[in-house]
């Protein structure tokens, strides 16, 4: 891929100015279009063979009122009681309009008969229970803020509105805008200090810019198509902007060799662009196959992030191999300009007998490779060491920020009515034969009515006899005595009967065993879950018309992220449904987005092995059919999976634990979010590939040069180290940059990501040098067999510019009608990364 890299490298050197507008005014078509679609995103949990999904599909089918769940809006008084004056007419008011909203199918008022259960004890907070039109996979920003608008009476009156459920998740998205500021704001200084000019750094800052936005408008385009998740954009920014800056630091780190060693600075672009260009090009499309690998899960919701994130990474390799070379060659010599730092030599030039800081690591690493190698590796074990009680849950909406709606209303309901009104679940039955009403308990409850009303009537008669009695005794008339005394008895015996209340429950009680929801089955299935235990409270059952299917909530005594309530989720599965059905055909299954998150992590958890074993094995092959040997590959596959455990032990030692979880602006410990691990999986062993093949390039030059295994390893690392730990620490920058992001999730992948990269420049610039030294010469490795028919890719095209040079004769690039031509060969220096 040589030659065709130096054609395109040369041709957007020669057409700069046409090439930087395209990207321009590409980048603007693309946001605007995005723009135009409202960039729609959906956070659907479906999970093929779930319990969860079973759940919705049977209710959409059979019950569509419950399928989506409900979500509630809380109002909460700040002065009196809801059920009081001014405050009442506001709910009242606020539930009109929202039953007016057209995405409103159905809901529940606090203050009626109804929904009294969704009133507060103290009666100064209630809910507003809605069953939306549209469920968590396509309610968008547009229809969730219409939705909300309807609650302005309230509001407007007063009191405190919030949103829970998926529509406030969709309402409550933190801004990243601080975070994406000082990421650039990191990478400008890092890029500066290391090229040494403001100049150099303009281009590699505006091509990640401009690959991001490229990115984020073709993800928000394709969101009219395709399903894009609400933390897509946030991951593409953060992949974008880090890889982004990286490669261009190659491209202008080799660039500036060329450049600097007296390379006409178009000739230099086209170059960089061929042999460092064809390592961006090599790892990027590491990066790609890794987060496509995803697919592989079986998993929506993952496969969904993996081509959102590929997406916005392939965009930024292309600007960084067009954009680029063209920003660069419009700089041409200025890129020198505003020099804010003495010369430092370039990769390339490294001085033997006065080695730099870097060359003398490398060096040191070359005297000592095995306390190198043992030092790195227990570094790595002992950062591992929590990832062994790893446990995976879901987002804890507690520890949003408390500006944002889901978590007033979260910590609303959990003042008002406990925790577990957070994320109640769904239980959605199959009723088969359809429900009937309890006839039975019907015909006792009227037997038992008849026989009260039997001995009240007795009652009544013999009291009226014996006050007959006595007032005819005491002189009255015996019509009017027994007139009189019937009176009293009557009165007595009613005083003594049941209240108005209890007839009023009796009666209540007999309306609902003249329904179907009485039917004995779901009247058990519902009492058995009632008693499970770390169960709070379970809501009336709603039928359908044909009386086979039901759904109602099971509301859990702890939050919807806590081990107890995915504990209280499988006990429910496993043992409490199972024997109070037993004997009847019905089939009941636990849904909503709580159990719908506890799903998803389960399955990641099966599916986590799978998808690592596809990921490691496609990447040792690359490296071997890039490098030709089968050693190497193995050593940097086993150590990706090492830094992988520390970057996972890590997450966990801070958030799960809460070691100094508090400096990150979290009031607690929160479970790891169960699609983390596996994107930072996908990610880590994309970008490791990045550092691994700029340190292998310069070693197999080092090594066909000279052919001495150890000077080889210590040569390449001290002409690759300071450019892999300058772009390790942008990386680590930008990622950390967005762990003052608001959203707890969007914490741990700034988290989880930059401790991944620095994990691996440990690796790449300690860990695998040494071992490549204690191996020796086997680190090159390859069978005859596989040798002889294994292509040569030639990542850096060094073969492909000696043979050209050797071809024209001369040390300096020959003519090509496609690019620049020298006035006069000169010789030409050794291009160096």
């Amino acid at each position: 891929m040589t030659g065709p890299l130096y054609r395109l490298g040369g041709f957007c050197a020669r057409h700069a100015v046409v090439v930087f507008g395209i990207w321009i005014l590409i980048a603007i078509g693309i946001s605007l279009g995005a723009t135009a679609t409202g960039r729609p995103t959906s956070d659907d949990t479906t999970i093929p063979g779930s319990d969860s999904t079973a759940a919705t599909d049977l209710l959409e089918q059979k019950l569509p009122s419950q399928a989506n769940g409900s979500v509630p809006i809380v109002v909460e008084a700040t002065t009196g009681k809801l059920t009081e004056g001014a405050n009442q007419t506001a709910v009242q008011n606020t539930v009109k309009e929202l039953k007016a909203n057209q995405y409103v199918r159905s809901l529940v008022n606090p203050l009626s008969k109804q929904g009294k259960s969704s009133l507060a004890e103290h009666q100064t907070l209630g809910i507003i229970s809605l069953n939306l039109t549209l469920g968590s996979g396509d309610l968008d920003d547009e229809a969730a803020e219409s939705v909300f608008d309807a609650t302005a009476p309230a509001s407007d009156a007063g009191l405190e509105v919030s949103a829970g459920g998926y529509l406030g998740g969709q309402l409550s998205s933190p801004s990243t805008r601080l975070s994406e500021i000082v990421g650039i704001v990191a990478a400008m200084i890092v890029l500066v200090f290391v090229l040494g000019t403001v100049m150099s750094m303009v281009m590699p800052i505006a091509t990640a810019l401009v690959g991001v936005f490229s990115g984020l408008g073709l993800i928000g385009v394709l969101g009219a198509a395709l399903v894009v998740p609400s933390i897509a954009p946030t991951l593409a920014i953060m992949l974008g902007l880090g890889v982004g800056v990286d490669y261009s630091l190659f491209i202008v780190s080799r660039y500036r060799a060329l450049f600097d060693g007296g390379m006409d600075y178009k000739e230099a672009v086209a170059r960089a662009v061929a042999t460092s260009g064809g390592a961006v090009l090599f790892a990027g499309s590491t990066v790609v196959i890794s987060l496509l690998c995803l697919f592989f899960g079986g998993i929506p919701q993952v496969q969904e992030l993996g081509y959102s994130a590929a997406i916005a990474v392939a965009v930024v390799i292309v600007a960084s191999l067009t954009m680029l070379p063209a920003g660069l060659s419009l700089l041409g010599p200025r890129i020198n300009a505003l020099r804010v730092r003495r010369h430092v030599p370039e990769e390339g030039e490294i001085d033997p007998d006065h080695p730099n800081g870097w060359a003398r690591w490398a060096q040191g690493i070359g005297r000592h490779p095995l306390i190198a190698a043992v030092a790195g590796i227990l570094v790595l074990l002992v950062l591992a060491l929590p990832v062994t009680q790893i446990n995976l849950g879901a987002q804890d909406n507690g520890q949003m920020p408390t500006s944002t709606t889901i978590r007033q209303s979260y910590d609303a309901l959990t003042k008002g009515f406990g925790v577990g009104y957070n994320g109640p679940l769904l239980v959605a039955v199959d009723v088969k034969p359809p429900a009937q009403n309890d006839q039975k308990s019907l015909n006792q409850l009227n037997a038992q009515e008849q026989q009260q009303q039997q001995q009240a009537q007795q009652q009544t008669e013999q009291l009226t006899e014996q006050y007959t009695e006595q007032l005819v005794d005491e002189g009255v008339p015996q019509d009017q005595a027994q007139e009189q005394a019937q009176q009293e008895a009557t009165q007595q015996v009613e005083a003594q009967g049941p209240s108005q209340s209890q007839q009023q429950q009796t009666q209540q009680q007999k309306d609902f065993l003249k329904s179907p929801e009485s039917d004995p089955r779901l009247v058990k299935l519902q009492n058995k879950i009632s008693k499970a235990p770390d169960v709070d409270a379970v809501s009336e059952a709603d039928l359908n018309n044909a009386g086979t299917a039901a759904a109602f909530s099971a509301i859990p005594k702890s939050a919807p992220s806590a081990e107890r309530t995915q504990a209280l989720v499988e006990v429910l599965r496993d043992e409490v449904i199972p024997k109070a059905l037993k004997g009847t055909q019905m089939i009941a299954y636990v849904g909503g987005t709580t159990a719908g998150n506890i799903d998803l992590a389960k399955k990641i958890g099966e599916e986590l092995p799978l998808v690592i074993l596809i990921i490691v094995g496609l990447s040792y092959l690359l490296l071997t059919l890039a490098f030709r040997t089968m050693v190497v590959p193995a050593l940097a596959a086993a150590m990706n999976l090492l830094a992988v455990a520390a970057a996972y032990g890590i997450l966990v030692a801070i958030f799960q634990k809460g070691w100094g979880v508090e400096l990150l602006g979290l009031d607690h410990a929160v479970p790891i979010v169960s699609f983390v691990p596996l994107m930072m999986f996908a990610i880590l062993f994309g970008l490791s590939t990045d550092y691994t093949v700029f340190l292998l390039t310069r070693v197999s030059e080092e090594n066909e040069l000279h052919g001495d295994h150890r000077r080889a390893i210590v040569s390449g690392l001290g002409r690759a180290i300071r450019v892999i730990i300058a772009a390790a620490s942008i990386m680590i920058l930008v990622f950390s940059s967005f762990i003052i992001s608001g959203d707890p999730t969007v914490k741990q992948f700034g988290v989880g990501l930059a401790a991944a990269v620095a994990v691996d420049a440990i690796i790449v610039t300690l860990v695998l040098p040494a071992l490549m030294l204690l191996v020796g010469k086997a680190t090159w490795y390859l069978p005859g067999p596989i040798e002889r028919h294994m292509p040569r890719l030639g990542i850096e095209g060094e073969e492909y510019f000696n043979n050209r040079d050797a071809e024209s004769g001369s040390a300096g690039p020959a003519p090509e009608p496609e690019g620049p031509e020298p006035a006069e060969p000169e010789p030409e220096p050794r291009p160096a990364a």
